[in-house]
This record gives structure tokens, sequence and C-alpha cells, in this order.
């Protein structure tokens, strides 16, 4: 092993815990650094920049009410509980009693390499990486699992290069396999899809944004987002009507999953379609209108009224299975063009860098959980 910094024997990672009375429990817990070493092909991160996405909330904050958030502990470490509502807890159930460590990716220096030269090659350098656990102030990985960053590239800069750009990009990519030529991107306005109007823009791929706020569809337009759909507009129908006649976008991704929207934009491809049909089929348009649910803003029940036909599909999508459906050689494709523009078509935006210690305080939880729109953080646990 070579190192390049005194390492800790111990270091403290962020851990969710929901308990069998219905108490969610966050804190921060001693867990040992592999010691003496990393083993030949690992290598040690000291973790710098590690980002709460959606996904992360999921597993952090689970089903709690966030109106009884109370923090205890001291300052360095501070414990965070919150109640689960009673009918909450049957989801909750494959949890209870675990203590889950959160983060799925983050960027880092590599402070000890194990003996394989691909590790070696790593010691000293900054690496983005995707793994769980990643709420943590060091995490061993394979080094055949780090992105090595561009030299000038910040930890920070790197630590969302994985779940939103890789997202993203596999969205436009299952949209080319699918055989559909223009898609429909839901909560729009969110770090991910602005990342999707940038690739867009970039390859000429028809995009139709929709977003629930006129703050929202400004922002967008002012990205020089060309067909942007108000859900909270009187006219909102009639607008993503229009918007798919002039796309052709007969795919979608939508980030809410429930409540009506999804039903809603299959009428609307649906009313697109036949403003070209030649005849009247009672069975609808034979052109397939495909809906993915792939987040969970909206914890309504989905809703979906039949009104378009029978050519059509809603149906839950995730990355990691995408990824591994296209294969290893498609996958890393996607991963070098997230290096290569990881600055320009793949940046991301903070709304606030907090400590571990800090993520667990009432504000922040308070502010990171509400989930909102420009409101992304950012752990340094180095701090």
């Amino acid at each position: 092993m070579t190192t390049t910094a005194n390492i800790p024997n111990t270091a403290l990672q962020l851990r969710s815990l929901v308990q069998p009375d219905g108490t969610l429990q966050l804190s921060l817990e001693p867990t040992p650094v592999p010691a003496p070493a990393p083993g030949p092909g690992e290598v040690l991160i000291q973790v710098q920049a590690t980002p709460i996405n959606p996904s992360d909330i999921g597993l952090l904050l689970g089903s709690a009410d966030l109106s009884t958030v109370e923090v205890s502990g001291t300052a360095e470490r501070p414990v965070a509980t919150a109640r689960i509502p009673e009918r909450a807890m049957p989801n909750m159930a494959a949890r209870l009693g675990q203590s889950m460590p959160v983060g799925n990716e983050g960027a880092g220096l590599v402070v000890a390499a194990g003996s394989s030269p691909a590790a070696q090659a790593l010691l000293g350098r900054t690496v983005a990486v995707i793994g769980g656990a990643m709420y943590s102030q060091y995490r061993a990985m394979p080094a055949a699992q780090c992105l090595p960053l561009p030299p000038g590239t910040t930890a920070a800069e790197g630590a969302s290069c994985f779940v939103n750009p890789l997202t993203a990009l596999s969205m436009v990519e299952a949209m080319k396999r699918e055989g559909h030529t223009a898609l429909v991107h839901t909560a729009a306005a969110s770090n991910l899809g602005q990342m999707l109007n940038r690739i867009c823009q970039k390859d000429g791929i028809g995009l139709v944004n929709i977003v629930r706020k006129p703050e929202q569809a400004a922002l967008l337009r002012g990205m020089g987002a060309q067909y942007v759909c108000d859900s909270s507009a009187p006219t909102f129908m009639a607008d993503l009507t229009d918007a798919l006649a002039a796309t052709g976008a007969t795919i979608a991704f939508d980030a809410t999953g429930g409540g009506t929207l999804a039903g809603q934009i299959l009428q609307c491809m649906e009313a697109a379609i036949n403003r070209n049909a030649k005849e009247y089929s009672r069975y609808g348009s034979a052109v397939h209108k495909q809906v993915y649910l792939y987040g969970h803003l909206d914890t309504r029940p989905t809703e979906i009224h039949r009104t378009f036909g029978m050519a059509w599909g809603v149906g839950g999508w995730l990355l990691f299975p995408f990824l591994a459906k296209i294969g290893e050689p498609a996958a890393q494709a996607l991963r070098a063009r997230v290096a290569a523009e990881l600055k320009t078509t793949f940046a991301s935006h903070y709304a606030r860098t907090v400590s571990l210690a800090g993520a667990l305080s009432a504000d922040a939880i308070a502010f990171y959980g509400a989930r909102n729109t420009g409101a992304k953080v950012l752990i340094d646990p180095s701090k």
C-alpha cells in the first residue's frame, strides 16, 4: 500500500435507522477505516463532496413526517429523529432495525492505494465514484469503479457526475432504442432537467418540458428551452398538445409518479397524433405512446383515465437496470461523454454546502427534504 496522508482508524458515516416504534433516527456513527490497507485493487478515498439527490432522500428520510424533526446529541455528533406515520410503516418493514449507510455518489481524494498498477495510478488523484455509503469521511472502492476527474476539476464539480448525468443521457438513449424521435420530461426545471435540456439542445433533439410554476418555465426558457408547459396554467392541456404536435414526442419520463399527469401526457400525445389522422379508428391511433415513471414526487396514487386508444404503455424506469440492459460498452460510452462535458453539459449547481453534522440540522433537513427546484445540497464530509 502507498498513502499520501495520515489516515485515522475510524471515521464518521451518516446512517439512517427506522425503529420498530415508528421513529426515524439519523446519526453519525464511527466506522472502521480499512486497515492496515485497502485490498490490492482498491483505493481509499477521502470524501470531499457528495450530493443529496432525490434518490438519496428516499433512503435517508424514508416516510418520516418532517414537521416532527427533533435534533439532540452534540454539535459534532448530532442525532436527528422524526416520526413516521403509522400508515407508512408497512412500507418501511423491510428495513426495520437496520442502520443503513446513505449516499449514492460523490468525489474525493485518493489517499491510499493497493498494490495493483490500476490502484497505484490513482494515488493522489481526485476521483468520482458511485457505490453507496458516500456520506462518509472515507470510502474504500475498487480502482476499476473510480472515474479519474480531468485535471483542474474539483471534487465538488465531479460529485454529481453519475446519477443525474447518466440518467439524462440514458433517457435519450432509451428514446432512440425504442424508436422515438423526441421526448417529454416532467419536473423539468430540476438539476437533471436542466442537464437534459443542454443535451437535447446540443444534439438537436426535440424536448417538451413540463413544470408546475411560472418561474420554473421562465428559468428553462432563459436556458433556451423551446417547449415549456406549465401544469398550473389553465391552458396546460392545449399547450402540451401543441408542443407534442410540434416535436412528435411519443415517450415521456415522469418524475412525479402520482396523480393524473401520466394520463394527461398520454391523452395529449393521442390528440397530437390525431391532428394528422387520415381516418377514424375506434381503437385509437396505432402509434405507441410510452410514459415511464422514474420518480415519486407526487405521493398520490397514479391515475390513468383511458382516453387515448390502445397503443400505449406506462411502466417504471430506473437508471441502473437500464445500464445493465444496454451492456458495458454502451454504458462506458455514456460515462465517457459525462467526463468530457463535466463542466459544460453536465455541470451541477448547489444551493448549500454542509458538513456531515450540518446535514443533520433541523434547518438543513427541512431545506433538502422539501425537494424544491434549485435547492440541491452538497455534503462535504471533510469539513
